[in-house]
This record gives structure tokens, C-alpha cells and sequence, in this order.
């Protein structure tokens, strides 16, 4: 993993930390959206591809809802997001469509503050299309962890801060014959607005 994304997911933790001292008061029965911009990074060794193009962006969005004051489920995704890909007998670019759902936890607070942080961990599923003639990229199913931040400017409107990781393997297959797994690991940060009910 490159230092630059432990060094961002370590301030974005750190920030969370501080921040969880007073949060912004979600509440049980709470509904969310979101919306912002993303960039993600992949890993640096990727198994059957040689190499995954990283620092690529995309439109994300997604709701939430809570159903205790420091509990909630998150529902997520994006744009499709373009790679280039290349490999043992083949090369081009490849759509990727994360969906993650995923239990979010928020650090208990008050109203009195501005800053809501929140850490959350569940499921990815990624969707691949797109791929050169002849590769056929396998579907993934992993694990998602993500760490995040709302910032309030009114008490429905918020901005965003995120950083996820997820575990993505997709097994590839050139000419009906499968060539190996290809491992992207995306490392995604982002930000945006949180509007909530």
C-alpha cells in the first residue's frame, strides 16, 4: 500500500478521534443522501493484470438510515469508473461499478456541535464491463471498511469527507481460458455534501 493513503486514512482517523469528543447529534429515524466526487488508488501489485491505472474519479452517491442514535446501515456507490488494464495477451480499459452496504457506527455527541465522524465496515460488490475483446472480468464480492466525517452548515445540510478500502478480485479469463485473478484493492477518497431528514 503506498504511504500516501496510510498517511491520509491515518488523518482522516485522527480527525474522527478528535472529533468524536462532540458530534453532531444524529438521531434514531434519521434518513440521509449523499453526493460528491471520488478519487481511488489501486494496489500496486495486481496479480494476473500487470497494472490497474490508479487516481481515477467519479460522481459517488448513496443513503443512509438509523435506526438507534449511534447505529445505521449505508447504502453506496458510483459512476462507473474507468481503468486502463493490461496483462499476459491483453490490454485496454475496463468499467468498474462498486456497491457497498455497510454498518456505520456514530460516536455519541450533541447538538451543540458541528461535526458528526463515523466509522463503518460491511460488503462490496463490483461489477465489471466494458473489458477489451476477448477478456471477461469475473464480478467481486469482499470485505468494505470505511472512515468519515460530516461537517454540519445547517441542521439538514452537511459537507462530507471518506476514505474506504475494499477488497476486489476479479478472476480473468482471455479467450475462455482463465488467466489468473486480477487484485485492485481500491483505496477510494472522497467528498461532497450530506443532506439529512
Amino acid at each position: 500500500m503506498r504511504t500516501t493513503r496510510l498517511i491520509t486514512a491515518a488523518a482522516i482517523a485522527a480527525s474522527c478521534a478528535f472529533a468524536s469528543q462532540a458530534a453532531l447529534a444524529y438521531s434514531a429515524g434519521d434518513t440521509f443522501v449523499r453526493g460528491g466526487f471520488a478519487k481511488s488508488d489501486t494496489r500496486s501489485d495486481n496479480g494476473a493484470a500487470d497494472g490497474v491505472s490508479s487516481g481515477e474519479t467519479g460522481f459517488t452517491f448513496g443513503a443512509g438510515y438509523l435506526f438507534h442514535d449511534n447505529i445505521g446501515v449505508e447504502l453506496n456507490s458510483s459512476e462507473k469508473i474507468e481503468h486502463e488494464i493490461a496483462g499476459d495477451g491483453f490490454a485496454g480499459s475496463i468499467d468498474r461499478m462498486p456497491v457497498n452496504l455497510l454498518v456505520n457506527y456514530y460516536p455519541p455527541g450533541g447538538m451543540d456541535s458541528r461535526v458528526q465522524p463515523y466509522v463503518g465496515a460491511g460488503l462490496n460488490y463490483t461489477r465489471f464491463s466494458g473489458e477489451p475483446e476477448g477478456v471477461d472480468a469475473r464480478r467481486s464480492y469482499g470485505a468494505v471498511g470505511q472512515v468519515g466525517v460530516d461537517l454540519a452548515i445547517t441542521e439538514n445540510l452537511m459537507l462530507n469527507g471518506f476514505a474506504n478500502y475494499a477488497d476486489v478480485d476479479s478472476r480473468i479469463s482471455v479467450d475462455g481460458e482463465r488467466v489468473g485473478t486480477a487484485k485492485m484493492d481500491p483505496m477510494t477518497i472522497g467528498g461532497g455534501v450530506t443532506l439529512r431528514f
